[in-house]
């Protein structure tokens, strides 16, 4: 099982890795076009419906993927595709009168999430909502095609598939600067501007599907029908999971509503948040799909009292990993956020106040990166126990303490006319986010306790401990040699900041994870070590 999990994870990281690159470039076009203009202002409230979708039914790790992986991991092939053709039939039908339903009432939806905005951005995003509004139904087709997929032994097409939207975007955005040159970010353009980048990223989400396809076929898990099958076992079981962790799932994506309402008033906000989430999901996104899409069908097949034993060293696998590969990159981006955003974006319409906004909200995200992935972790567990019920109430509570953090550290008005001493701007909605998904992790945890019976929490706990001392050091050190030299004022003076200020943390963080005795980072080392020398 252990030599399958790292043959699953190597491949996964690889697509993945692709992936991830893809949307670097991605962004660095967007960054270098549009920098916090109008035009990708507009389109990050435009987004958020469509993008939601596709994250929520379509996104590895998703409601959509996880109930597949679960009920199908389990089931013959023949048995799945006919589950998989009722699941389309009926999804497709529902999610056309959700598409239908953007395009109608796309005006008063972006009032809804930007109630804050200027006129001319308000119109700029309500046409892009409109561009992208098929989104909807791609996103349902995508994520259980994926999901069918991972069941089936497959990994590389899901892993690979973001690049699609990725290149979609590049090839758009280039074709609109190789037009307009260095106008592209005039207001007079925002529209145009707009329009290329909706329409781009619907193209994106279509190759997503396109994709998939063959792989589907190869697998005999796809019949080209209309399937109406509700009674089915195996499809009433997936809707047993994916209901309740779509709603989940849901609840969590609510909170980036809120948080986009209250940055309606703050000018280039929402750009910020799309700059700095890119450059936290790039690493990510990387670790989390090699770490949980390897460790989910492992979970759901350890459900059994008899592998009660073999499950717990697996959710302490996990919580590890994720810790330990989150804490030293959160880490890195709080000392070295400066450094990383004006080598990675300051060129172009990327000015240095766009500079300050996103550096900013980048140290917020790097606070709170290991809790990030560490729910993720606790929720899967939770779905292979076929209980999506405790993630759906926890996620509804995040919902009204999202609004009151964000109110609380945003500096809102209060009752009696006053406003609030804190004032934390942008990175205060970011740091509201952190403080919901620490509590959610601890919540999780013992509701986990609960059931399970014996999980070594105060043991896990010292393991934290020590990996938090290692990345402590590890951040002194990087802003000690960052701080300490005086780097050339280019980007190659940029890239020697960061890049030797970063390999001397890591190189610090894995030396003392070592040595105070956490035996996943010393296996980690290793095997990063005997890679590099067969290359």
């Amino acid at each position: 099982m252990a030599r399958s999990l790292k043959r699953i994870a190597l491949v996964v990281t690889y697509g993945t890795l692709l992936s991830k690159a893809g949307g670097l470039v991605r962004q660095l076009v967007i960054a270098a076009a549009f920098g916090v203009g109008a035009a990708y202002d507009a389109y990050n409230y435009a987004y958020v419906l469509p993008g939601f979708l596709l994250i929520l039914l379509g996104g590895i790790n998703g409601p959509f993927h996880s109930a597949m992986v679960s009920v199908l991991s389990r089931r013959p092939r023949e048995e799945g595709a006919h589950i998989l053709a009722a699941l389309n039939t009926t999804v497709s039908a529902l999610l056309l009168l959700v598409t239908l339903a953007l395009v109608v009432a796309a005006d008063p939806l972006i009032t809804l999430v930007g109630p804050g905005l200027a006129p001319d951005l308000h119109q700029n995003a309500v046409i892009q909502l409109q561009v992208m509004a098929p989104m909807a139904l791609l996103a349902g087709l995508i994520g259980l095609g994926f999901g069918s997929l991972n069941a089936a032994d497959e990994f590389w097409i899901p892993a690979i598939s973001p690049l699609m939207s990725s290149v979609s975007l590049i090839i758009g955005v280039g074709l609109l600067w190789w037009q307009l040159g260095d106008s592209v970010a005039r207001p007079e353009f925002a529209i145009r501007g707009g329009v290329v980048l909706a329409l781009a990223t619907l193209v994106g989400a279509l190759l997503q599907w396109l994709l998939q396809l063959p792989a589907l076929v190869r697998q005999r898990l796809i019949r080209p029908q209309l399937v109406w099958d509700w009674r089915h076992p195996g499809v009433r079981e997936v809707w047993r999971v994916m209901g309740p962790a779509t709603l989940s799932s849901g609840m969590l994506q609510i909170n980036v509503f809120t948080d986009l309402f209250f940055a309606s008033g703050i000018l280039g906000a929402a750009a910020g948040l799309g700059y700095a989430n890119l450059l936290v999901q790039t690493p990510l996104g990387l670790i989390s799909n090699a770490l949980l899409v390897p460790l989910l069908p492992t979970f759901a097949r350890l459900t059994a009292p008899a592998d009660r034993d073999a499950l717990i060293a697996r959710i302490r696998q996990g919580l590890v990993l994720s810790t330990g590969s989150m804490l030293p990159l959160g880490v890195l981006f709080v000392v070295l956020g400066a450094p990383i955003v004006a080598l990675i974006y300051a060129r172009g319409a990327f000015d240095q106040g766009a500079v300050q906004l996103v550096t900013g909200l980048l140290m917020a995200y790097g606070v709170g990166m290991p809790a990030y992935l560490a729910r993720d972790v606790l929720v899967r567990v939770f779905y292979a126990l076929g209980d999506a019920t405790t993630p759906f109430r926890l996620s509804i509570a995040g919902i009204g303490l999202n609004v009151l953090f964000d109110w609380a550290l945003v500096g809102g008005p209060t009752p009696w006319g006053t406003q609030l001493p804190f004032n934390l701007g942008a990175p205060g909605l970011v740091l509201a986010t952190v403080a919901i998904n620490v509590i959610s992790c601890v919540v999780l945890l013992l509701c986990l306790q609960q059931r399970l019976r014996g999980l070594p929490l105060k043991h896990w706990a010292m393991d934290g401990v020590r990996l938090c001392l290692a990345a402590f050091l590890a951040g002194c050190s990087a802003w000690l040699l960052s701080n300490a030299v005086s780097w050339p004022p280019s980007s190659f003076g940029l890239l020697l900041q960061v890049g030797l200020s970063a390999a001397a943390g890591l190189l610090v963080y894995t030396g003392m994870g070592s040595v105070l005795g956490v035996d996943e980072i010393g296996q980690i080392a290793g095997s990063l070590t005997r890679r590099f020398s067969r290359r």
